[in-house]
């Protein structure tokens, strides 16, 4: 459902009368182009397609000459063109503004839609030279409703495999499975949409912070924490930006601590986030049944694709995700948008290193709401099916 609607918004947009560049930014394998395939083929016009997927592509000369070719389709009316994977060339945002404002100047009626894989590296591009022309979509890893729908997924198996359309024919054979993931997801991820695009000067420590949040997602650590548990040294402020690096890229975030009305930043320790449970279930040596026997293990799952589902809903709005901790009580997730609040607890049965806080939470700063999910709550397949931002 939620690609039907992504659908819908894109071509609503490129039909009415040319105002905004179009951004659709989100990791990889979660259908960006086969959507832009979609909207070309339904898109009444002229087009042209594009991909920067190429890594001899190099310079943003590429840039003026796939443009070029569109205003040709553009001459006598309505055209689009759609660039993929545009954050790979060097300076796309200052060729992109200079040929839009040109265009814009001319009254042409070229359309364009971006694509690209790292939602980080595209933010730094259009804050940096297109504020105001754009306007940005979202995508996001698929949900239990969108599993469920296109594969016939139940809940069980959609928490330890993910929201990886792609991986989805593959979970017959485990292990085939799970090397596609490490190989085609995860590396591909590291390499290509970090390391190759971003100056990092410690690959190996990124690796092992990927590694660390997927061991631990679900659980608060501190970065004095996590330094003991990395071979290599580093400081804080490496790791929070580590962790910034991969959230970027769809991977793995850290929930910063809730505090009143505003979040506390890089000083609280983080509680580490997959965004995509297969992260957790290819890197790790249990399989499905293992891990369903597994009372602790399976806890941590169901907790992390909550924390997944409440990021990825949220993903592009003004909704905050964080967690909350004080004096031996924890809440599991703090869902804020400007004044308004609700508390979330996860009863997965995985053991708990805090009591539950909901009813101090509850006391001390008047949520809308304190919701406990899971069993005595919320039912799950509820939860996975419902989208967070309507509880505000």
């Amino acid at each position: 459902m939620k690609r039907e609607i992504l659908f819908a918004s894109l071509a609503q947009r490129l039909s009415e009368k040319r105002r905004f560049i179009q951004i659709l930014a989100g990791p990889r394998q979660v259908g960006k182009t086969t959507l832009a395939s979609q909207v070309l083929e339904s898109y009444p016009h002229p087009s042209h397609y594009a991909s920067a997927d190429d890594p001899t592509i190099k310079e943003r000369d590429w840039v003026y000459q796939q443009w070029d070719l569109a205003r040709y389709k553009a001459k006598t009316g309505p055209a689009l063109l759609v660039f993929d994977e545009i954050q790979k060339i060097p300076g796309w945002s200052e060729a992109v503004k200079s040929l839009w404002d040109s265009d814009t100047m001319a009254e042409s009626q070229l359309q364009v839609l971006l694509l690209g894989s790292s939602p980080l590296l595209i933010s730094s591009g259009l804050t940096e030279s297109l504020a105001g022309r754009f306007e940005q979509i979202a995508a996001t890893h698929w949900s239990f409703a969108e599993m469920r729908e296109a594969f016939g997924w139940d809940l069980e198996t959609f928490i330890f495999y993910g929201g990886y359309p792609g991986a989805a024919e593959l979970i017959g054979e485990p292990e085939r499975w799970r090397r596609y993931v490490n190989e085609s997801l995860i590396e591909t991820s590291l390499s290509r949409d970090i390391l190759l695009m971003t100056r990092v000067d410690k690959p190996a420590l990124l690796r092992r912070v990927f590694q660390l949040a997927c061991d631990y997602s679900g659980q608060l650590l501190s970065y004095q924490k996590m330094l003991g548990q990395l071979l290599d040294a580093g400081n804080t402020v490496t790791l929070a930006h580590y962790l910034d690096l991969l959230k970027g890229a769809g991977m793995v975030a850290g929930l910063q601590k809730f505090s009143g009305t505003k979040v506390r930043q890089r000083g609280s320790s983080p509680k580490l986030q997959v965004l995509n449970t297969a992260l957790m279930s290819a890197t790790h040596v249990a399989g499905f049944e293992q891990t369903r026997t597994d009372g602790t293990r399976w806890g941590r799952l169901v907790e992390s694709a909550v924390g997944a589902h409440l990021l990825n809903s949220t993903a592009g709005s003004d909704v905050e995700i964080t967690y909350w901790r004080e004096g031996g009580m924890e809440v599991d997730f703090v869902i804020q948008r400007g004044t308004s609040i609700v508390a979330l607890e996860v009863k997965s049965g995985a053991p708990r290193h805090a009591r539950s806080g909901l009813a101090a939470f509850r006391k001390e700063f008047a949520p809308r709401s304190a919701m406990l999910v899971g069993e005595g709550g919320m039912p799950l397949h509820e939860f996975f099916t419902s989208d967070p931002k309507d509880w505000l």
